[in-house]
């Protein structure tokens, strides 16, 4: 459906998993297999650029890791990265170049792509989040339904079926994500969009948008001087 594929959401050379996407339609199609991609791709990277650290993960020697983080593999943390103070990556995490990992966020089965900022006590698992896109403090990803149903994307063209049980969400490029804001299982954002602080977020919000609660969804304005 329109808005909702990899091609609209992200820009592909912005991350080192870019051949994860390749063949694939909707970004939430890669989830099942990060774990797996991760292992391959750590093969494969220069040992004068990353570090091997215990089992399955790298890190790039020009990144920041706090000695109090914790990090499980399979993980990779990308080129001038940060990984702050007990921050907490549970492992199947790509962690791109220039990205910030802040204290307290925990990431799980995730690909943040290049300079993508989850700074202040987040919860991000079964995620995709693209270039640049910034979720505020104490914002979070809600990857499991209560009923423990298989997660449906809600879109104004119908539903569509993920066939996952844990499926966050999928931000597109350059999203803002305000303050202690919830995305419900299977929130797609598109890229350029704005989320407005305690919001609780479900379905599709297209691309250039603001949205300000469930019902009001309003096109950004262009600025003229």
């Amino acid at each position: 459906m329109k808005g909702l594929t990899v091609k609209e959401l992200y820009t592909l050379d912005e991350t080192i998993a870019k051949d994860i996407f390749y063949g694939v339609t909707y970004p939430w199609e890669v989830l099942p297999k990060i774990g797996s991609f991760i292992m391959e791709l750590g093969k494969t990277l220069s040992e004068d650029e990353y570090e091997k650290r215990g089992e399955n993960i790298w890190i790039a020697k020009s990144a920041s890791v706090a000695p109090t983080a914790y990090i499980n593999g399979p993980a990779i943390i990308g080129k001038n990265a940060e990984v702050r103070h007990c921050a907490f990556i549970r492992g199947n995490a790509i962690v791109g170049e220039g990205a910030v990992v802040g204290n307290s966020t925990e990431l799980k089965n995730v690909i943040l792509f290049n300079k993508v900022q989850v700074p202040h006590y987040n919860y991000v698992g079964d995620s995709v989040l693209g270039f640049k896109s910034h979720m505020g403090a104490g914002s979070i990803t809600s990857n499991v339904k209560s009923d423990k149903k298989l997660v449906v994307v809600k879109t104004p063209e119908g539903m569509i079926e993920t066939g996952m049980k844990k499926f966050g969400a999928m931000l597109g490029d350059e999203v803002e994500v305000g303050c202690g804001s919830v995305l419900n299982p299977g929130t797609v954002v598109g890229s350029h969009s704005n989320i407005y602080p305690l919001s609780s977020v479900r379905g599709y919000i297209p691309g250039g948008s603001i949205y300000k609660k469930q019902g009001e969804v309003v096109e950004k304005r262009e600025e003229t001087v």
